[in-house]
């Protein structure tokens, strides 16, 4: 098993469309095979910086669904309408 944090920082007075559009991020998650749970978490210091915390089955599970037209189709939106800088990503291994 590992955990992801995926880590954004979105537009000023974009936070509330980013936490709606987490609904959509959550159910193309739970479709992903080897998917097992995802948290939205909002820093209390900086309301615009966001991560994502995911637990997968295996490092091959999360890297086959972030080349999924499903995660392509999520973070074009938010590049272009929400996000103010590059997410990054960080795996962590149990």
């Amino acid at each position: 098993m590992i955990t992801v944090g995926m880590n954004y920082h979105v537009l000023e007075g974009k936070q509330q469309s980013f936490e709606d559009k987490f609904a959509a991020v959550i159910d193309a998650l739970n479709a992903a095979e080897g998917h097992e749970n995802s948290n939205l978490w909002k820093d209390v210091s900086d309301d615009a910086s966001y991560m994502i915390t995911s637990e997968w089955s295996d490092e091959e599970a999360f890297k086959s669904f972030i080349q999924s037209d499903a995660f392509r189709d999520v973070t074009n939106w938010g590049k272009e309408e929400i996000l103010s800088d590059r997410p990054r990503h960080k795996i962590y291994k149990h």
